[in-house]
């Protein structure tokens, strides 16, 4: 059983051990399991028109990509089937979604400003929807890493699809917890389990984000 965590100060600083150990494979998550999911369905909606060659090389880079931890020579071999994509098949979703990993990978190299740089610009030239959101959600997490959490409070106050309300939730706890908040954090958290609970879905860490946060005290 965890050690009770018995002041606010010191829940706080529980939560922001566990964001460093875990923030960075929580951001590659996020965007491997998207745009995965939105991958799939885009098979499915556009089988019909999409080239087979880049449903192959978009199929090898999410492979490859699914490795915990990149090698130097991975990152590079992923960037060339990036490079690839968008200059074989710019316009795709195939290449769209391959942008998106291109901030992966930017975050396995721990360069979040190049993450952020990277989602910004895809943000700007994204059309579809669902991609957007999952951009700025991983956008949130990236300005929560850089020690901007009033900048991920402000990119998610933006139009995300309901799908990921979950995730925006659980961030948003992510972003009081960083600027201090405890009960604004406990609350967010609650919203993101509820949410999860109602779609369905596994959201992974957040119990325990909650427990170290404890108990709100009513007196």
């Amino acid at each position: 059983m965890a050690e009770l965590i018995t002041s606010e100060e010191e829940q706080l600083e529980t939560l922001k051990r566990w964001w460093k150990e875990y923030g960075k494979a929580i951001i590659a998550g996020i965007v491997l399991a998207g745009a995965g999911v939105f991958a799939w369905h885009a098979w499915q909606d556009y089988q019909a028109s999409q080239a087979a060659a880049a449903s192959q090389r978009y199929q090898q880079l999410t492979m490859l990509m699914q490795q915990p931890q990149l090698s130097a020579e991975q990152r590079q071999q992923a960037t060339t089937m990036i490079e690839g994509l968008q200059s074989e098949h710019g316009g795709t979703l195939y290449a769209e979604l391959a942008e998106l990993m291109r901030a992966r990978l930017a975050v396995d190299a721990n360069n979040l400003e190049g993450a952020r740089d990277t989602l910004t610009a895809f943000i700007d030239g994204s059309e579809h929807a669902y991609l957007d959101g999952l951009a700025r959600l991983n956008l949130a997490r990236v300005q929560i890493g850089l020690d901007n959490a009033e900048g991920a409070l402000a990119t998610l106050g933006n139009d995300i699809p309901a799908s990921l309300e979950a995730q925006v939730a659980n961030t948003r706890g992510d972003a009081y917890a960083a600027l201090g908040q405890p009960d604004k954090a406990r609350q967010a958290y609650q919203d993101a389990l509820a949410s999860a609970e109602e779609q369905g879905l596994p959201l992974f860490g957040v119990q325990l984000k909650l427990d170290n946060l404890g108990v709100k005290d009513a007196s």
